[in-house]
Parts: structure tokens; C-alpha cells; sequence
């Protein structure tokens, strides 16, 4: 079926249209600022805690969605939303949110735009996201293990080194969360030795372990697979209908600040209308609701919810996944 595209303004009027995409400029130093925020507090909470496993403990799942903020960060920059001007968008972008996480701007643009042009064909990139869901609960844990575990991050990460310096062939992991480009991974070990180096200067290098590495090694593969699941899987996309191709989900406050930082889970109006910076799809989402232009998209209300919907088919005597 030929896809219809999606006409805004047949649903707002010019003003509200012009107050959903209002050029983006102090708020994207804001959001990058508030990130880098979260991060040292929790660092802070562990120094003065002299170190306490539990603070370490509840530190890692904010630290590491904080982590995949930034790769949301990156996002809003891939589509121009972080500032106005281009220059400064991609400084935000690319050295304040992607680097340090090992993603890279530069590379994720054009796959996420074709990701947008294609979502949910054959020719989507991130089709392999979605497409083998559901899954039975037992290969969820399986994943959810891995994840817990370090051995996702290992796994993505050795890709990742081998592909920037001794295999060019390779080129990305599945889904995008870790670039192999020779520039995105030299990137990333330099913010990485800045951050390591300026945590040492201040007499508390320990705090990359504890507060960084260690939350990006385990909560934050976890995060990004909740997030991947919750955009796509198992939604039943029509191409004439933007807002069915990909998936809402209301978060509470726990949510938010563990699984789905800045706004990421208005994921149906950010395909509709990719071009609202993040912070204003909650009112976008509130708008079409009060017009009625929902009833074709899949809304959740967290992400137990979701991922029952995913896990619906019993395991195989002997599967692994």
C-alpha cells in the first residue's frame, strides 16, 4: 500500500502548527546541560556517600538512561532540533551527546532518516528491532540477562573496535546504538579520556567506573532494548496512517528518569511529525488527542504493558535467543 504522507496543517490551524515548531534555540543547551546535570549528581550522591554500594547501586539505572538520553540527544540533533544553527546543533550533537557514549552524528543521520522514509518496509534499517517480535518471556530474560550482565556491551563494543581499526567492512551492530567508523570511535575513547582525566584531576577517578562505565556496560543496553521494543514491536503499521506506525507509551515519574528520558516515549507523534523537537510532543500528544486523531495509534500505558504485548508466544522445548 502506497503510503499516504501526513498533512499537519489538515489538523492544526497555522498558529497552533507555528507553536509545535517554533525554532528550537536555548532549549537544546538546556537539555544537553541538564544530562550532564543528572550525571555528576549522582556522582556527587556516591562521593558523599564515601562510596556506598547501595547509592552505587541506584545510581547505575539513572546514570545509564541518562546515557540513553543522550543518544535521544543525538537524535533530536540527526533531525536539526537541538539549535537552529546547524554549527551548534551539531556541536551538541556530536561531541556533548554522542561521543561519549560511542555513537556517532555524523553516521546516524542519514541511516535514521531512512529509517524514517521506510519504517516498518523491508528497506526500514531498523526493521530487525521489531520484526522478530513477539518473543516468549523466557527469550526476553534471556536478552534482559545479557543486557544486566555486561554482555551486550561487550559484544557491541567489540564489534565496534574491530570495525573502526581492523575490519572496515563492518559497519554498525543492529539498530545503530554503536557506531564502527574509525572517527565516532576515536571520539569516544577521547571524551571518554577527558572525562576519566578531569575525575582523576579532581582526586575521584574511581567514579568513572562506578558512575559511568559501569552503568553504560549494563542499564543502559537494557534501557535501549526496552526502547527499541516499545517504538515498532508488534505494532500493527498502516502506511496511510503515520500515527499507527509507531508506538506511545505513558511513563510515570519512575519511568522517566530509568527507561525513558526526554519525552523518547511519544514515539507515534514523533513519526507523524518529525520535525517537533522532543520537548514539545507531550503538548503535540495532548493536541491530537483533543482533535481525535489517535484512535488508529497504539497507546500504552507503561512499559509492562508493552512488553506483555511482545511476549506473547511460549518458548520451544530447547530454544536460545
Amino acid at each position: 500500500m502506497q503510503r499516504t504522507p501526513f498533512r499537519p496543517r489538515n489538523v492544526f490551524t497555522a498558529d497552533e502548527w507555528a507553536r509545535l515548531t517554533a525554532p528550537v534555540t536555548w532549549q537544546g543547551f538546556a537539555l544537553v546541560a541538564h544530562a550532564w546535570a543528572v550525571v555528576a549528581a549522582v556522582m556527587l550522591a556516591v562521593v558523599l556517600s564515601g562510596y556506598h554500594p547501595l547509592v552505587i547501586l541506584l545510581g547505575i539505572p539513572i546514570v545509564g538512561a541518562r546515557q540513553l538520553g543522550f543518544g535521544i540527544l543525538m537524535h533530536e540533533a540527526a533531525h536539526g532540533m537541538l539549535h537552529r544553527n546547524k554549527r551548534w546543533n551539531d556541536v551538541l550533537g556530536q561531541w556533548l551527546s554522542a561521543a561519549p557514549t560511542g555513537s556517532d552524528l555524523n553516521w546516524y543521520r542519514p541511516y535514521h532518516l531512512s529509517h524514517h522514509r521506510h519504517v516498518q518496509t523491508e528497506d526500514d534499517p531498523d526493521l530487525p528491532l521489531s520484526a522478530p517480535f513477539p518473543v516468549s518471556k523466557q527469550s526476553l530474560r534471556r536478552k534482559i540477562i545479557r543486557d544486566l550482565t555486561g554482555q551486550t556491551f561487550f559484544k557491541q563494543r567489540a564489534f565496534a573496535f574491530l570495525g573502526a581499526y581492523f575490519r572496515r567492512d563492518m559497519v554498525t551492530t543492529p539498530g545503530a546504538e554503536v557506531i564502527a567508523s574509525q572517527s565516532g570511535m576515536n571520539r569516544f575513547l577521547l571524551t571518554n579520556a577527558v572525562l576519566l582525566g578531569a575525575l582523576i584531576a579532581l582526586g575521584h577517578g574511581w567514579l568513572y567506573l562506578w558512575c559511568w562505565l559501569l552503568p553504560l556496560a549494563t542499564w543502559n543496553p537494557l534501557a535501549t532494548r526496552i526502547r527499541n521494543i516499545a517504538e515498532h514491536a508488534c505494532v500493527e503499521s498502516d502506511h496511510g496512517e503515520p500515527l499507527s506506525q509507531a508506538r506511545t507509551t505513558h511513563t510515570n515519574f519512575l519511568e522517566r528518569i530509568t527507561l525513558a528520558p526526554y519525552w523518547v516515549a511519544y514515539h507515534a507523534e514523533h513519526h507523524a511529525m518529525m520535525y517537533v523537537p522532543c520537548f514539545r510532543l507531550p503538548l503535540a500528544h495532548r493536541m491530537l488527542a483533543a482533535k481525535g486523531a489517535l484512535g488508529r495509534t497504539d497507546l500504552q500505558p507503561g512499559y509492562l504493558s508493552v512488553l506483555r504485548k511482545v511476549t506473547t508466544l511460549p518458548a520451544p522445548n530447547g530454544a536460545a535467543a
